[in-house]
């Protein structure tokens, strides 16, 4: 083993020997290398007369550049968008997205975390905390309502075990019960990776206080029996909390709860800022521990450095002008305020007494989408039907399961999707 990695293992053992329990293989061999870019980085404030060690061209100390790209660039300096950004990100983008966490999750203003890591938008952070974590075998612990990447990301990739409760309990509300169980199976090996993602992805609900309240317990039995616990935290959607749920992510209520929990927030700029296609998420990590904080980047670091090696810069550099933009507070206000009078309307409508006879719905109370639950006929079949005979498209999360995505369809156009999927419901019926 490199003698770096050795390095940021035994800090993390002094530290927390259980973090370190909870490292896959391959985390325990990951380090950041000093390289080519640490070298880099040292001659950028050192190297006052020539600098002759970054890979790019420049002109006049200027990025060198295409005039007809830059010409569609129009507010961006050339040293905004062709340099490589470093591994774990801008530095100012970093400390600006730290200060967004601190002041959306009131519970962390007490807390201890790390300056959040740049990844390409969140499956790429989700893929690094896979391989970090996950070893062949080891349980990964999620509700049985979870986003189909999952399974690539923690089990097809890393061999990991999903293994699922029911999100929903027979009240309607969060199953505590059965994840409590869930967890608490994992004595034996000590060890459990748990995901939670809340709004959560397919069915758009966020626990309320109380249901919080049993998750932590749970938690935090678990950790006392013994268990090491990752936490990961699927912040996808955060932010767009419409009614009887938590405002924060729960992140800040898990964070310094016990030295046998890790708790990691993955999320990003991508959903919460509606730029989708720019990439830029975040990993932030919490510890009591500075040394685990430190080690745990740098192994990171070595993850992108071996494999992006870095994110876009001009990504990053939109992002951070938008954070700090005298218009940000407000345009998101605003989008959020749409996004809300959606799900109102859209639990108008399917709550209607004519519908009843053909489905039920799961609670959703935030983020982006909602699910039917249909029992007579196949979703699946159903999906099919809709979008060849209707031109409708919705996603079938199983044979009792269909996904609305009401983020992407205008309010006044709800009526007529639902309307156009009980009528496919209907026909099917009649056919069979």
């Amino acid at each position: 083993m490199n003698e770096l990695a050795e390095n940021l293992n035994a800090r993390i053992q002094k530290s927390n020997p259980y973090i370190f329990e909870l490292l896959s293989d391959l985390g325990k061999r990951l380090y950041y290398p000093k390289g080519i870019l640490s070298q880099s980085a040292e001659a950028s404030t050192k190297a006052t007369r020539y600098n002759a060690t970054i890979g790019i061209a420049t002109v006049n100390n200027s990025p060198m550049h295409y005039k007809h790209i830059h010409e569609t660039l129009k507010g961006y300096s050339p040293e905004e968008v062709y340099p490589y950004a470093p591994p774990a990100g801008k530095e100012e983008l970093r400390e600006e997205w730290k200060k967004k966490l601190l002041r959306e999750n009131p519970s962390l203003k007490t807390k201890s975390i790390g300056l959040p890591i740049v990844t390409n938008a969140l499956t790429h952070g989700l893929s690094i905390l896979a391989d970090l974590f996950v070893n062949e075998n080891d349980t990964i612990i999620l509700p049985d309502k979870y986003w189909g990447n999952y399974a690539s990301i923690f089990h097809i990739r890393r061999g990991g075990s999903l293994i699922t409760f029911d999100l929903f309990d027979q009240y309607e509300n969060v199953n505590v019960v059965g994840f409590r169980e869930q967890l608490l199976k994992q004595k034996k090996s000590g060890k459990a990776i748990v995901l939670l993602n809340f709004p959560n992805n397919p069915t758009g609900y966020t626990p309320d206080e109380v249901e919080i309240g049993g998750i932590i317990s749970a938690l935090l039995e678990a950790a006392e029996a013994g268990i090491n616990i990752v936490l990961i935290l699927d912040d996808a959607y955060f932010g767009l909390f419409y009614e009887n749920s938590i405002k924060e992510s729960l992140f800040g209520r898990v964070a310094g709860l016990h030295s046998r929990i890790l708790p990691i927030k993955v999320d990003g700029a991508t959903k919460e800022s509606y730029v989708w296609g720019l990439r830029v998420g975040f990993i932030t990590y919490a510890s009591h521990d500075k040394e685990v904080l430190e080690a745990l980047e740098q192994k990171t670091k070595g993850i992108i450095r071996g494999t992006i090696s870095s994110s876009s810069q001009l990504s990053q550099t939109i992002v951070l002008n938008s954070l700090k933009s005298n218009e940000y507070e407000e345009e998101k206000r605003l989008k959020y305020e749409l996004m809300k009078k959606r799900a109102e309307r859209v639990k108008e409508i399917v709550s209607q007494d004519k519908y009843q006879e053909v489905w039920t719905h799961y609670p959703f109370n935030s983020g982006y989408f909602m699910c039917l639950k249909i029992d007579k006929v196949n979703t699946e079949i159903l999906r099919n039907y809709l979008l060849e005979k209707y031109g409708i498209g919705t996603i079938a999360i199983n044979q009792t399961d269909l996904r609305i995505a009401f983020s992407c369809v205008d309010e006044d156009d709800l009526e007529e999707l639902f309307e156009f999927i009980y009528i496919g419901i209907k026909e099917l019926l009649e056919m069979s």
